[in-house]
Formats: structure tokens, C-alpha cells, sequence
């Protein structure tokens, strides 16, 4: 396989797993906040400015009043913003488009009504309507994308590429809406300490990753801001936590280089270590920077995507 045609199969992975993780903040976080507990949390210029700081474009003047449908379209099908959902799913086509002997033609046929869908949506309707339709329309098809990935390919290195590239992009959008509640719940809690701890962001955060219902079953309790972080960072068996993907991110680069012997400068070496920082870590040192954190695992991240292209897709 070409190193040109791998670097196209891990950057697929990327960009399907990045529409999802858009569409689904867009849709959540959007009507979340009409049964909201506090007024800011429910106040529609919060909600825009969420969902900008999350795909990371946040407005940076704070008296300026956001027109609700021109956020709505620059996320969601606006062609000339670069983490719009539609260039996303573009891009993702595009990748699939070089790499297309070596995928299956249902994961092909599926990527195509996926662009179509996306591209043909009308602008109107989203900005008006359709956002609840959009979204869920998004999410389902990511989904279907992932069991046609799962389901029609040889575990092989093409699968183990792909793979690669869709948990290191889950990990890195996790990690943008932990930043992002974060900085939500902050500005939601006031003057009162225990409000931001017992926050309704951290249960909207939750849901935001598709994790609600299985961390109340796990604490058995309502989220805190300390199982919440718990739960999406440091569980290793929540399918959508930072820990997991790492997991995943390790198993499949060891497919693609499946020597033992001691390499420091291998990517292997670079994700076990940041697996091995992060195994042992108590929430608690977690909460307490949070910001610091956040920096430092989308470095980590950012690391390992350039190690990865260094070594396999180099060309």
C-alpha cells in the first residue's frame, strides 16, 4: 500500500468521526438548553457561543448578538468554513475517493449517500427546522459507516489505519467538549462554588458524548463534575472516554509495526507512554487543572498524529 493512500484511509477515519461528533454537540447541546435549570444555560446567545468555541472558532467580541440561522449554517453546511459538518463529510469522501480498490464497495456506496445527503440538504429548512433532522441524520450514518468499516473490511492494516484515525479523532473531539462544558459550567456557576461541581453541563457533557446512561449506571448517582471527568477521561471501558481510545490507538499501531524490541523513537513508544501517564492518574489531580490538562492531551494527540504520519506516511 502506498504511504499517499494510507494517509487517505487514517484522514477518512477522521473526518467521519469528526461530522459525528459536531452534529451530535450541534443537537444536544441546541435542545438541552430549552428545559435548562438556570437562565444562562437557556439563554440562546450561551448556546451559539457554545457550539463556536467547540468546533474552534469562539466569538471573540462578547457584546456581539449572534444571528441564530448564520451560526447554524457556518457549522453545519457552510462550504467555506474549514470544520463545517459538509466539508467534513467532503473531505472524508475525497479520502475514500483515493483510496477506493482498497475498501469495500458497501463502506464506499455508504460514504457517498452520506456526502449526497449532506450536500443536498436545503440551507433553508437546517436553519429553520431541520436541525433536529440533520443531526440525528449526521450521527446515523456515522454509525452506519463504522459497522460498514467493522463489518465489510479485512482486519487488517487498512482496518487497523482507519481505526487509528477515528480514535485518535474521538479522542481529540472528547476532549474539545470537556474544554468546552468546562468553560460552560464556569460561566453558569456564578459566585457559588458547589453550582459548578453540580452543574447541568456536566450531564449535557455526558450526553454530548453518548455516555449518560451508562455512567449512571456505572456511579449510580447524578453527574459531578469529578465522575463525569472520571468517566469520559480515565475509564477505560467507556467506549467514548480519552483512555479507550489510546487503548485502540495502541492495539491498532502495533498491527502496523508489530516488533518488539525497545524503539524510543517508534510511535508505539510515544503512545504507551501517554497511555502509561494517563492509567495511573486520579481524577483528582485531573480536576484540579483542568485547562492544563486539556492542553496537554491535545498535544499528546497532535503528537501522535505527526508521529504516525512520520512513520507510516511518510512519502
Amino acid at each position: 500500500m502506498l504511504a499517499r493512500v494510507a494517509n487517505n484511509l487514517f484522514w477518512m477515519g477522521r473526518y467521519i468521526e469528526r461530522s459525528e461528533h459536531i452534529a451530535r454537540y450541534m443537537n444536544v447541546n441546541y435542545f438541552s438548553s430549552l428545559d435548562a435549570p438556570n437562565q444562562v444555560s437557556q439563554n440562546r446567545q450561551f448556546v451559539l457561543r457554545s457550539m463556536l468555541f467547540m468546533v474552534g472558532a469562539p466569538e471573540q467580541d462578547p457584546n456581539k448578538i449572534l444571528k441564530e440561522e448564520d451560526v447554524l449554517f457556518k457549522i453545519g453546511l457552510d462550504p467555506n468554513f474549514e470544520f463545517s459538518i459538509l466539508n467534513n463529510v467532503k473531505q472524508a469522501r475525497e479520502n475514500a475517493n483515493s483510496a477506493r480498490d482498497l475498501i469495500s464497495t458497501e463502506l464506499y456506496e455508504a460514504i457517498n449517500k452520506f456526502y449526497h445527503f449532506v450536500l443536498k440538504y436545503p440551507k433553508e429548512i437546517f436553519v429553520k427546522s431541520g436541525l433536529y433532522d440533520f443531526t440525528i441524520n449526521v450521527s446515523e450514518m456515522s454509525a452506519i459507516l463504522r459497522g460498514k468499516i467493522r463489518g465489510t473490511l479485512l482486519h487488517d492494516s487498512i482496518y487497523a489505519i482507519i481505526l487509528m484515525g477515528v480514535n485518535i479523532e474521538r479522542a481529540t473531539q472528547v476532549t474539545r467538549m470537556i474544554n468546552t462544558k468546562y468553560n460552560d459550567a464556569l460561566l453558569t456557576q456564578g459566585n457559588h462554588d458547589i453550582m459548578f461541581s453540580k452543574s447541568a453541563e456536566w450531564a449535557t457533557l455526558l450526553k454530548c458524548a453518548e455516555s449518560y446512561d451508562m455512567m449512571r449506571r456505572f456511579y449510580k448517582k447524578t453527574p459531578t463534575s469529578i465522575s463525569t471527568l472520571e468517566f469520559l477521561i480515565l475509564n477505560p471501558n467507556c467506549p467514548r472516554s480519552v483512555m479507550n481510545a489510546l487503548n485502540q490507538v495502541y492495539k491498532n499501531v502495533k498491527i502496523l509495526n508489530p516488533e518488539k524490541r525497545y524503539n524510543k523513537n517508534s510511535t508505539a513508544f510515544l503512545i504507551g507512554r501517554v497511555r502509561a501517564e494517563y492509567q495511573y492518574k486520579y481524577i483528582e489531580e485531573i480536576e484540579q487543572d483542568i485547562k492544563s490538562f486539556i492542553e496537554n492531551i491535545l498535544k499528546s494527540l497532535d503528537d501522535i498524529s505527526n508521529k504516525i504520519n512520520e512513520e507510516f506516511f511518510n512519502y
